[in-house]
């Protein structure tokens, strides 16, 4: 269970700048909680897409500070992690994970493990290097797009199986491609606030701003020169909230916003 932020901008951007040095420092203050480690990706000026993670809390990484004020690329994403379900805080198991020019993270707990193993190709299971839900989500995800003709459709395609095999999961994330940052809010039926959250703090005024009742909440800003989407946890105007169960691709070059159409299916699906 995690904080997430994703942008996509006209120019190349510090995450920092992203939100502006008073929002980036509460967002780096949620690592108070959300403490076992980050990660950022970014689509550089070569086109490639970059990644560095560490495991520990970004408000004490000088590195992470580093990182966060440089503008790396026109897009990128950031990742705190709060470890759930007991899984070790190690690198292999923190966000974002990679393969290629293709960043993900995951903000959520999808149980059990075992059925996202069964969904996995031998190639997709090969490809492990870690323990979390999350990492096999992604590789669910990047073979659902290889078996597609589009991103977007491999996207999609995805979804509609694990809103049937999860129904109870948040399956929030943001994929970072060589086209598009894919922003994924798909929750309402899973439980806010978590219980491991519930049982931190003493009384849900204690939590982080919206932890309480909107633990699972992404919000959308559209300015004219970037795309910024974002977990809950800041307390600053501009922002709207995404559609529950919805998601959207945002393309790097233009900046457009096209969503995904998320349909109810079935188990052959």
């Amino acid at each position: 269970m995690c904080r997430l932020l994703g942008y996509v901008a006209a120019r190349p951007l510090a995450a920092v700048d992203a939100l502006g040095a008073s929002e980036f420092q509460a967002f780096t203050s949620l690592a108070s909680l959300h403490g076992d480690g980050w990660g950022v990706a970014w689509r550089g000026a070569d086109q490639l897409t970059h990644s560095v993670s560490r495991p520990g809390s970004a408000a004490r990484d000088p590195l992470y500070a580093d990182l966060t004020r440089q503008p790396l690329g026109s897009a990128g994403l950031v990742h705190l992690r709060w470890a759930s379900g007991g899984l070790p805080v190690v690198p292999e198991n923190t966000h974002p994970f990679t393969d290629g020019d293709y960043a993900f993270a995951h903000n959520g707990n999808i149980t059990p493990i075992a059925r996202l193993d069964e969904m996995l190709s031998p190639a997709s299971t090969a490809k492990l290097r870690g323990d979390t839900d999350s990492e096999r989500y992604f590789r669910f995800v990047l073979q659902c797009i290889a078996e597609s003709d589009s991103e977007a459709d491999g996207v999609t395609r995805a979804l509609h199986t694990m809103t049937h095999e999860f129904p109870n999961a948040s399956l929030n994330a943001l994929l970072l491609t060589p086209t598009a940052l894919f922003a994924i809010h798909v929750n309402s039926k899973a439980v806010s606030p978590p219980r491991a959250l519930s049982a931190r703090y003493a009384s849900d005024a204690d939590m982080p701003p919206r932890h309480a009742t909107e633990y699972y909440t992404m919000d959308y800003r559209i300015t004219a020169d970037a795309v910024h989407v974002i977990s809950s946890g800041l307390n600053e105007p501009g922002w709207t909230n995404v559609p529950p169960d919805s998601a959207a691709m945002i393309d790097l070059e233009t900046r457009e916003l096209t969503r995904l159409e998320l349909l109810p299916v079935g188990p052959s699906a």
